[in-house]
């Protein structure tokens, strides 16, 4: 649910405000007492639709509290996690809670709006023990002009995510998934050939979904979105164009993508969970979301790796997400955040993320291969924790795993990139006769305004 951009009506803006107010108050109404009690408020608790999820997230909080005495946890939902036109209403009201939920490309909007905490003095082996194990890519984004604004919480690459059972009924072998774009065509066409409303393909052209998956398509060629120094957009050239000429091919001249399209991040989710959809490029966390949101199972699924043009991709799409503090937390509410994070995120055998024998015993997913946050001893007992607890097959992973494409960050100002790249990308998936070339030039100086505006 990280990636989500999913448009939100207006009485859930109203209700998820009105969360966001509190929490703000909270943030600075607590400030410590005599006592030395503390309380913090911390967004993108689950939401009521998923009570395992509540029930665990609950468990979690009583266990920190029980080791905090002095802390007192308010969480708040705020399903999806980041909606970006409610963030930015939150950053220009100085409303998010305590412990705020972002991606990774968010800081230089939290910055900017003047709503970042600076934690460095807090980040500390007491507060964060896996402090030193955590990988220098993954603190690179959290960090600017020497200081420390975030701690992560999960990290992802992306790749194919096929339908095992699409796969084996078209006569393909889904150990064996499309490592080039002309084989994402080939398979494809043999998947939708089964009929009964089944694509075999399937892309994103909404919710600043469609620019995102334009990026991670891009970087598969080798390209970038935007120059070495982030002042100018730079996909309006070959790879651009290759990525457009790919799915104009699989919509128009395959006819493998189906007659519906402007998807956005949870549409090829329910049509991959109801064998309707054979392959899509995503992280692998969307399998967790389809098990346990749309009643999928783990062995409907194998991941390859992001397609290139002539083999495996050069490079593929790395983003993550972490939580940011509050510029008016006061130190003991920054100590308990991290302290928080930690726990709940970052600590082998426990919270939501490596609690790997609870996991299982309520039928979620152990053995996808990311998050990977971690280097040394911390990595290596996430590995063993992690097989001897697995859900799944590891094989299924195999081919994403063994590419070991390299991971390139998203573009700064991303979200905005993305809301423009999303016209290009819906425009090539509904107009046969669309103009690739000028969709191109027009997404080149709409991307250059951005930039220009955020210097």
């Amino acid at each position: 649910m990280r990636r989500s951009a999913a448009l939100v009506v207006a009485a859930t803006v109203a209700m998820t405000a009105a969360a966001c107010s509190s929490s703000g108050t909270s943030s600075t109404g607590n400030t410590g007492n005599a006592n030395g009690k503390v309380t913090i408020s911390v967004d993108c608790a689950p939401p009521s639709s998923r009570p395992t999820q509540v029930q665990q997230w609950n468990a979690d909080i009583a266990g920190f509290e029980k080791l905090h005495p002095n802390v007192t946890v308010k969480s708040i939902d705020t399903f999806p996690c980041e909606t970006p036109e409610l963030f930015t209403a939150a950053l220009r009201g100085g409303t998010e809670a305590n412990v705020f939920y972002t991606y990774f490309t968010d800081l230089p909007q939290v910055l900017a709006s003047g709503q970042a905490a600076d934690i460095t003095p807090y980040v500390t082996s007491a507060n964060l023990p896996v402090k030193n194990d955590i990988l220098p890519s993954v603190w690179a984004p959290l960090s600017s002009g020497g200081k420390t604004y975030g701690v992560p919480r999960t990290n992802y690459t992306m790749g194919m995510i096929i339908n095992r059972k699409l796969f084996q009924q078209a006569g393909l072998n889904p150990d064996q998934p499309p490592t080039t774009w002309a084989e994402v065509e080939t398979d494809a066409k043999k998947i939708a050939a089964l009929g009964n409303g089944i694509d075999g393909y399937g892309d994103y052209s909404a919710g600043n979904n469609g620019g995102w998956h334009f990026t991670a398509e891009l970087y598969a060629q080798g390209g970038r979105m935007v120059s070495s120094d982030g002042t100018k957009a730079a996909f309006d050239n070959a790879q651009g164009l290759a990525v457009l000429q790919n799915l104009q091919k699989l919509r128009f001249t395959d006819n493998v993508m189906g007659q519906t399209q402007l998807y956005k991040w949870g549409d090829l989710q329910k049509q991959m969970a109801a064998g309707k959809l054979g392959m899509y490029i995503a992280a692998p966390d969307d399998i967790t979301y389809m098990v346990q949101s749309l009643g999928a199972h783990y062995s409907d699924f194998s991941m390859g790796p992001m397609p290139g043009q002539s083999g495996p991709a050069v490079g593929t799409l790395a983003g993550g997400d972490d939580y940011l503090f509050n510029v008016k937390d006061t130190p003991a509410q920054i100590t308990a955040g991290v302290q928080l994070v930690s726990y709940l995120w970052l600590t082998m055998g426990q919270g939501q993320q490596y609690n790997y024998p609870r996991s299982k015993a309520s039928g979620q997913a152990v053995g996808l291969p990311e998050p990977e946050l971690f280097q040394g001893a911390t990595a290596a007992a996430d590995n063993s924790l992690k097989a001897a607890n697995a859900t799944m097959s590891v094989q299924a992973f195999a081919p994403f795993v063994n590419a070991a494409i390299p991971g390139v960050t998203e573009p700064p100002n991303a979200q905005a990139i993305y809301k423009v790249l999303d016209t290009t990308m819906a425009s090539v998936l509904t107009d046969p006769h669309a103009n690739l070339q000028q969709l191109l030039d027009t997404a080149q100086s709409q991307v250059n305004e951005v930039l220009a505006n955020a210097q």
